[in-house]
């Protein structure tokens, strides 16, 4: 069957409201952030209803016509890119929030919807919904949970398939998948929400979701702290940990050529800090009685001060304090301006080897560029570390062999070439550094039990 037919089709079922032609959709963005090459898809399909996904897979899989399912396009591994030969699936328009449940906690939203719009209807309805990442107004809740999203908050709340209670899914035949639970517990047989969540959209498309909803915090510190070497990094995560009521909601951790480097070039940030330290953290806690939490919170960061474990810190005295601090975490936002062909990495590994680990890619980097700048941070309540490298005068030919340097580290310490985002096309290469033969092949054996004519999303993962 030609490829025209299969269009014709599509057309013909769906209509000219929801498939378009490459003329039709001109220049819209059709690619992700990662700067992986990508191909213009043969059409566009914008469904508005779980129905109309229904019918433009079952044509597609009668006709063995790959697709590729499209959210916010803020991913970083090409996992959303036409390849060649596809039509995308773009679910921006199933953006519909359906319902607050506030007997259950419980919210049920679209696909399409975007992070940002959730937190607030969340927020709106007195909950709170702890997701978050910088693309926050722009990725979609189906790409959160396409990738199982992670983000500042993981440590207290965990990662997106912690935020989901039940899921809607299209199968590549058509097939609906309706198991819009909003219990906690339910152990009757295998989870195929949690099959899903992460998938990258090799397995079906998921279209609507039940969302966990938490008490939403009335009481937030903030501090920013110097250490003086990686022992005191992991001493404050475990004292804060085991001695705030209230636990840590974020632990961000940054290495001084980070903090150097992005101070240097963005001069809008300014340091909360004098001097200069190995390294900084950046802390918080959350709770629901502002008074004794912030008490508790500043006498405990005057015990580590005391005991030499931070040697400076300023805590946040209002919200706009606190939002200057987290700028400075999130100036990864802002690279283009200073070092738009850097290669970046998001892996992940036992807290106790992070600090080892840093150290031997640092030194393997600048070996073999002694002019690289390497800058290291991450969230290390839960083991995940982005190391950006950039190398002057090479315009991001050098990507393969910084690849090599980082992730054969990576192998050797048994982390994980992919803490967020996904593999995609960027790391596939790499996904045996960290998953082994055996579980490759399963993973080929679930693949071919649900999608065996390899029409969704082909070319990723494997």
């Amino acid at each position: 069957m030609s490829e025209s037919t299969v269009i014709d089709q599509l057309l013909a079922e769906l209509g000219t409201g929801i498939v378009q032609l490459p003329s039709e959709f001109g220049t819209r963005q059709l690619h992700d952030w990662s700067g992986v090459p990508g191909e213009t898809p043969v059409a566009l399909i914008r469904p508005r209803t779980t129905e109309d996904v229904a019918t433009a897979l079952r044509i597609c899989h009668a006709h063995a016509q790959p697709v590729v399912t499209q959210g916010g396009l803020t991913g970083l591994v090409g996992g959303a890119n036409a390849l060649g030969g596809e039509v995308a699936l773009s679910l921006e328009r199933m953006n519909r929030i359906v319902e607050i449940d506030r007997t259950s906690a419980t919210m049920t939203v679209e696909a399409g919807v975007p992070l940002q719009a959730v937190q607030e209807a969340a927020l709106d309805a007195g909950f709170y919904f702890p997701l978050d990442l910088g693309a926050r107004g722009s990725c979609t809740i189906g790409g959160n949970l396409a990738t199982n999203a992670g983000g500042n908050r993981v440590i207290k709340y965990g990662m997106m398939r912690d935020q989901v209670l039940g899921l809607e899914a299209v199968f590549a035949n058509g097939e609906v998948a309706s198991g819009m639970h909003k219990m906690i517990k339910n152990n009757s047989g295998y989870d195929l929400r949690h099959l899903l969540i992460g998938s990258e959209g090799t397995l079906g498309v998921i279209t609507r979701a039940v969302l966990r909803l938490r008490p939403r915090p009335t009481a937030v510190a903030t501090a920013w702290c110097a250490l003086p070497d990686y022992d005191a990094v992991t001493t404050l995560l475990t004292c804060a940990q085991a001695e705030l009521p209230a636990g840590v909601s974020a632990f961000e951790v940054m290495w001084a050529g980070y903090y150097d480097a992005v101070l240097a070039n963005l001069p809008e940030l300014r340091a909360p800090v004098g001097g200069r330290y190995p390294y900084y953290v950046l802390l918080e806690s959350v709770g629901s009685d502002a008074g004794p939490h912030a008490a508790m919170f500043e006498a405990f960061l005057g015990r580590m001060l005391e005991e030499g474990v931070v040697v400076d810190a300023a805590l946040a005295q209002s919200e706009a304090d606190a939002i200057a601090f987290w700028t400075i975490r999130d100036a990864p936002g802002e690279y283009q301006k200073f070092i738009p062909h850097h290669s970046a990495f998001d892996v992940s590994f036992s807290i106790s080897d992070v600090g080892e680990v840093a150290a031997r890619c640092e030194r393997g980097l600048l070996e073999k560029w002694p002019d690289a700048l390497v800058m290291i941070y991450g969230h290390l309540g839960d083991g995940n570390l982005h190391i950006v490298v950039d190398i002057p005068g090479t315009e991001g030919r050098l990507h393969d062999e910084i690849d090599r340097v980082v992730y054969e580290v990576t192998q050797e310490f048994h982390g994980s070439v992919s803490a967020e985002h996904g593999i995609g096309v960027k790391k596939k290469a790499f996904l045996g550094h960290t998953r082994t033969r055996i579980e490759i092949a399963a993973m080929h054996q679930i693949k071919a039990a649900l999608d065996p004519r390899g029409i969704l999303n082909p070319g990723k993962i494997f």
